[in-house]
């Protein structure tokens, strides 16, 4: 190197170092994205959905805004045991309907295969059976159950077959179910209505005669509290010896408390619902007992249709969270080719996942049928975009390999209130139509919002 560089090179070397005025950065503020996304990763972390609270707090506004705007008549006992009377067909369908979304599936079939079920049900119930063994045979009930359900799995077991062995779009499998099974519910009769129906098979749609009463309800929601709380410890016992992630206790009671809150508010509001006092009296003198001169309340209690509700949902979350068919559903949803060579049979789990919709299907179709006492020809109609828009805003994704069942019930919940209430307020049943179809739509696009976020 020359002796003029190493010379001016020394010299930079010599000289001070400036001296750069210090100054201190205040922390960024919280992003509101940021905030948002530390609350969903928290909740994650007990493993709550955030979409439950957004779906909770969607549920308040319409209860409250319908009762606001109904003069206080939304809120009442009568109207809310009505209400889930009414939700009890749409949720246990919608039971099944996230199974089948979670495999990347649809069926737009169930509201017509609801009415050709009741159809057949309602003809056999009232002209079959009774020359088989009379009139209010003890079994038509029974039987009419059973057949309900056995055809009901086998028109789904054909449409999943279909789609699973012959790749048939399940879009358009099931729309043309749609069309011959509400063509077949007019052929079985030639559109006469049949009714009515045996009087043990009417409780299964409620009313009166499908009340529990009081003190039955108290002990089923005793009994539901126990089992919640059971459950909860038992599986929180499981996961500590398997080494798995444990939620926070507090987290535990609190979810256990909020499900045992729940299932004990339903019991009030069921009991509060007071029998007439003439069918009150009746049913006191038919017991052998007397009438008091003042008389006294007696209040329905739980609905055999929500029992029944309740009874599919806790199987069928019980199958897709505990089973080992449950799993292979949502490993189809989530990468069906990867389940494939994992060694699933996905064919055969497809053609099941629609069979157990037929069947949910014709549970509802005695649910239906029994609630109006006639089987007719115009049953069912609708349901199919009810029971969709009742899984989506559960939080099942169109994408597949997301859902729950509990969330699936409560979209049934919320969709029905909407109904509900804008018939309370008068509302003509075209804008009804067009509330459900910007609540689906609304309810999609939101969906579609969250998973690009989470993404």
């Amino acid at each position: 190197m020359p002796a003029g560089r190493r010379r001016r090179r020394s010299a930079r070397a010599s000289r001070p170092a400036r001296s750069r005025p210090v100054t201190e950065t205040a922390p960024a503020p919280a992003s509101p994205v940021r905030e948002a996304r530390g609350l969903a990763d928290r909740l994650r972390e007990i493993e709550f959905d955030p979409r439950m609270i957004g779906m909770v707090a969607a549920l308040a506004v319409i209860w409250f805004g319908f009762n606001w705007l109904s003069d206080g008549a939304f809120l009442t006992p009568r109207n809310l045991w009505n209400l889930l009377v009414q939700t009890a067909s749409i949720a246990i369908m919608a039971c099944g309907m996230v199974l089948v979304i979670v495999t990347r599936n649809i069926d737009l079939s169930v509201g017509s295969m609801l009415g050709f079920v009741g159809m057949v049900v309602g003809l056999v119930q009232v002209r079959l059976l009774p020359e088989l063994w009379g009139l209010e045979h003890p079994l038509t009930w029974l039987a009419s159950l059973l057949l309900a359900m056995a055809l009901g799995g086998l028109v789904g077991l054909l449409q999943g077959a279909l789609i699973a062995y012959l790749a048939i779009p399940s879009f358009i499998v099931t729309l043309g179910g749609l069309l011959v099974w509400r063509g077949a519910a007019w052929w079985v009769t030639q559109g006469q209505t049949i009714a009515p129906m045996d009087s043990r098979f009417r409780p299964l749609g409620g009313g009166i005669e499908g009340a529990i009463g009081t003190s039955a309800s108290w002990a089923i929601g005793i009994a539901l509290c126990a089992v919640i709380c059971l459950g909860a410890a038992l599986i929180r016992r499981r996961r500590k010896r398997f080494g798995f992630v444990l939620r926070p206790l507090w987290a535990e009671i609190a979810i256990a408390g909020l499900g045992c809150a729940a299932v004990l508010a339903m019991v009030l509001v069921a009991n509060a619902y007071i029998l007439p006092a003439g069918v009150a009296r009746r049913l006191v003198e038919a017991k052998g007992g007397t009438w008091p001169e003042g008389g006294f309340s007696i209040g329905h209690g739980l609905a055999v249709p929500v029992l029944m509700a309740l009874g599919v949902g806790v199987v069928i979350t019980f199958l897709a969270k505990r089973l080992r068919f449950g799993r292979y559903v949502f490993a189809i949803g989530g990468n069906p080719e990867a389940a494939q060579l994992s060694g699933v049979n996905t064919r055969k789990v497809l053609t099941l996942v629609f069979g157990l919709m037929g069947v949910l299907v014709g549970i509802s179709a005695c649910i239906s049928t029994a609630r109006l006492n006639a089987a007719t020809n115009a049953a069912g109609t609708l349901d199919e975009l009810y029971v969709i828009a009742a899984a989506v805003i559960g939080g099942t994704s169109l994408a597949g390999g997301v859902g729950t069942i509990a969330g699936a019930m409560l979209g049934a919940l919320v969709m029905q209130s909407l109904q509900s209430g804008m018939v309370l307020i008068g509302v003509d049943a075209p804008l009804q139509n067009i509330v459900v179809g910007i609540v689906l739509v609304l309810a999609v696009w939101l969906d579609g919002l969250y998973r690009k976020r989470l993404g």
